[in-house]
């Protein structure tokens, strides 16, 4: 703007002219913007606008005039404002007429010999009227190129398209008037800068104005390695915009650059930031335009600045072993378990998996299982898996932790030596807790698991449910392993130990009460003072507990068995007896069973061996292993006749006479039935009875009696009613309706069944396994009434459920569907 104060008044002026009284045209509302930077250079300018469209719209009027004068005043002022306001009047300052040619029929003026002008001539035989001297039209000075700084895309790009479909939501859903942020972030290796590249490049119609990018991970001002100044990016992108000379300081760029920026149509993306505050002088001042920001961080920070929040995860499992059979080629086709174990080994991580392709490509005689071998050992991927020599994904996470404040770097190596899966906020406190009280420990945690969560070290899956991601938990590992004593790692896992057994007791008190070994309390067991159990309120949130940390549950019981903790190991096992009947884990049930029958044997206690016997054998039974389940049941009777123990005695002839059923064996099972029923009867023991009655209904209906099988129901049912045991009440409800359907009364089964199946869905009943069977029943009771369709809808539910908890029983049904 290199025209005098006055030609620059009425420059605005005339353009303030033309541009009429509609504050709404995209003219009026550039001009806003250029007030709004006049106005962070002198507040009472902020006066100016709106002007009072409703008098004579011409330049003498004062609305006008004041608004010409003040910009300009300012302008020569501040920096910002005079390249806002020639922007400006560039874009919407009416051109000026073009010189008129020389009037036809006139002579034309010569000036002849050597004549020499200078400045403005006049040469003309008669002059009337006033002569008004126009200096020559500046010349319109060049501008730099559209930026187009993005890095270039790779050829190949696999998948994410749910990551497309959430950007281009989040651009709809933006409101107009306000420039638009959004932050990509994930963990290092996920992809989010080719992610990124691949949209701007998708939508670069829809920035015409230019794409901008710099690396804020990049070299420091001094050269060293560290995240890249705001006030250096801003001046790259200041003389990317055609600014020859910038300002000095990071707020004076600021300001010129949101002003350079107002009303483009511009992409800046702004990659690898580290802090919301290196972020925050790079915000562009358009609506038109947009700026996405990638980080390893969720930099939520940049809400408070109207940013959007998209966070990205790992390939989907196709799009991963796709990427693995670039390297692959038809090897991860011939080993498909071996691939998806490699892909998992990897995280999912497009960088992970790409490396591991390429060390298929360099090494065509290797298997694709070799390779799944290699990785599943020590650090696995985080070490093995290299650019250049460097182990990529180790300096990454280290380079995360080395900046963790010192709570989050404690409590992230000490839940690297948990063998769990899922940890929540209790548990935490616990391990992290270093002779703080209660409450200052669990403030700490809060805020020390906040920060993990902020840096994608660490993932919410539910109210209070954290995760690590696969790579993440072996470098966290191995920095508890290296930075914490042998003392304190024992210490951490006696404590994660001990929260498993209060908080497994809590959900057995809950779910199932009756089953409380008597005259066992666990200050016996828990070392020091207990640790406090995660709180669980009521039945649905207590089977929430035992199905979300069924993973972890498991790793304390295996380690109690390596460390030599027997009588940890075998109660945890019997504490959650509750997650193994309702939902069914059957190799898990077995593994722990035989893990706590070897550490009740080694600590010496009788009544623990009877209780891993019985209930192991169960596991067995369920699992079709039904030589193996008799000899356990055999063994446990042995023990109580020879303890006179007449309870465990009933238990475990219960356990023969059911096996006995299943094998068809009906006389058999009916003596052992007939006789634990006895037993249970004469020790007062109504529970069981009513138990026992379940089980001599179920053999009146195999044996083609379902009159008796019912009469035997109804009985137990009663029973279980008057003893509040609801889920053993409701299980007997729904094995009546069945035996009801058999006996030729479909309407009433009908009733029963669906009375059952809101129970096993929700509250203390719940069982997804016999959630499944009550579905299954409902199917054949549709069938039996002559409503096919209703039966192909009730067998689908029911498959559906049993794909995890018994896939034998999924086929079956998968089976029953195609033959209708």
């Amino acid at each position: 703007m290199g025209a005098s104060p006055s030609d620059t008044r009425r420059e605005l002026l005339a353009a303030l002219a033309a541009c009429g009284t509609d504050l709404e045209t995209p003219a009026w509302r550039e001009l806003a913007r250029v007030v709004d930077t006049a106005a962070r250079a002198d507040a009472t300018l902020a006066r100016l606008w709106p002007p009072d469209t409703a008098g004579p719209h011409r330049p003498e009027t004062p609305p006008w005039r004041e608004l010409a004068w003040g910009l300009t005043d300012a302008a020569l002022r501040d920096p910002a404002t005079r390249d806002a306001l020639a922007g400006w009047l560039r874009r919407h300052a009416p051109s000026p007429p073009a010189a008129p040619g020389p009037v036809p029929g006139t002579t034309a003026n010569a000036i002849g010999g050597n004549a020499v002008l200078h400045g403005p001539s006049v040469q003309a035989r008669d002059i009337h009227g006033g002569i008004h001297f126009h200096p020559p039209a500046e010349a319109p000075r060049s501008r730099p190129p559209v930026p187009r700084q993005l890095p270039p895309v790779t050829a190949r790009f696999l998948d994410r398209e749910a990551d497309r479909r959430a950007l281009d939501a989040l651009r709809a859903q933006h409101p107009a008037h306000a420039a638009q942020v959004v932050v990509v972030s994930g963990l290092a290796g996920v992809g989010k800068t080719t992610f990124v590249c691949h949209w701007l490049h998708e939508h670069a119609d829809s920035f015409p104005d230019g794409q901008l990018y710099a690396d804020l991970a990049g070299q420091a001002a001094d050269g060293e390695s560290g995240p890249a100044s705001p006030t250096t990016v801003l001046e790259a992108f200041l003389i990317a915009l055609g600014v020859t000379s910038p300002p000095a300081g990071t707020a004076q760029r600021s300001a010129l650059w949101r002003s350079l920026t107002s009303g483009l149509r511009l992409a800046v993306l702004l990659d690898n930031a580290f802090t919301a505050a290196q972020v925050r002088p790079l915000l562009s001042g358009s609506p038109t335009g947009i700026t996405l920001v990638t980080s390893r961080n969720n930099l939520t920070g940049l809400r408070v600045d109207g940013a959007s929040l998209h966070r990205m995860e790992g390939l989907p499992d196709e799009s991963a072993v796709e990427l693995l059979a670039v390297g692959g080629g038809a090897r991860v086709a011939r080993e498909p378990d071996a691939a998806q174990e490699v892909v998992r080994l990897c995280g999912g991580l497009p960088l992970t998996v790409g490396l591991a392709s390429a060390q298929l490509a360099i090494r065509p005689h290797h298997s694709v299982s070799a390779l799944a071998d290699r990785l599943s050992r020590g650090q696995g991927a985080v070490d093995l898996l290299r650019i250049d020599g460097e182990a990529v994904m180790r300096t990454a996470l280290d380079m995360a932790y080395d900046v963790l404040p010192e709570a989050s770097a404690r409590l992230y190596r000490r839940m690297g030596l948990l063998p769990a899966d899922r940890h929540d906020l209790r548990m935490l406190s616990a391990i992290a807790a270093d002779g703080e009280p209660p409450q200052d420990a669990e403030h700490v945690t809060d805020i020390a698991v906040h920060t993990l969560v902020e840096a994608n070290l660490l993932e919410e899956t539910g109210p209070g449910t954290y995760r690590f991601h696969d790579l993440v938990q072996p470098h966290a590992r191995r920095l508890g392993e290296e930075r914490e004593d042998p003392a304190r790692r024992e210490e951490v896992l006696r404590r994660f130990v001990g929260w498993c057994l209060s908080t497994a007791a809590s959900a057995e008190r809950v779910l199932t009460p009756s089953h409380r070994l008597a005259d066992h309390d666990l200050a016996d067991v828990l070392p020091g003072e207990s640790v406090p159990p995660t709180p669980l309120d009521g039945p649905d949130e207590a089977l929430a507990w035992l199905d979300t940390h069924r993973n972890g549950l498991m790793g304390a019981v295996r380690h109690c068995a390596r460390a030599g903790w027997h009588t940890h190991c075998w109660r945890l096992t019997d504490l959650i007896w509750p997650l193994f009947v309702r939902l069914r884990p059957t190799e898990m049930w077995i593994e722990a069973h035989r893990l706590g029958l070897e550490a009740a044997r080694r600590s010496g206690s009788r009544p623990g061996e009877g209780r891993m016997l019985t209930s192991g054998a169960i596991g067995l039974r369920n699992a079709g292993r039904y030589a193996e389940a008799a000899d356990w049941y055999r063994q446990a009777l042995e023990m109580a006749t020879a303890d006179a123990d007449v309870r465990q005695q009933a238990q475990a002839l219960s356990g023969l006479g059911h096996i006995a059923l299943l094998a068809d064996r009906l006389d058999e099972a009916r003596g052992h039935f007939e006789e634990a029923l006895r037993l249970r009867e004469s020790i007062g023991y109504r529970r069981g009875a009513a138990l026992t009655r379940r089980r001599l209904g179920e053999t009146a209906l195999a044996a083609g009696d379902p009159d008796a099988a019912a009469a035997h129901l109804r009985r137990a049912r009663a029973e279980l009613d008057a003893l509040e045991e609801t889920y053993e009440a409701t299980r007997v409800l729904a094995l009546l309706g069945h035996v009801l359907v058999r006996a030729g009364d479909p309407e009433e089964g009908t009733r029963l069944l669906r009375e059952a199946l809101p129970r096993f869905r929700a509250g203390s009943a719940r069982s997804e396994h016999w959630e499944a069977r009550c579905l299954e029943w409902l199917g054949l009771a549709a069938e039996s009434r002559g409503d096919p369709a209703e039966a192909v809808g009730h067998y689908a539910a029911a498959r559906d459920l049993l794909r995890r908890l018994s896939p034998a029983d999924a086929d079956r049904l998968d089976d029953r569907l195609r033959r209708r």
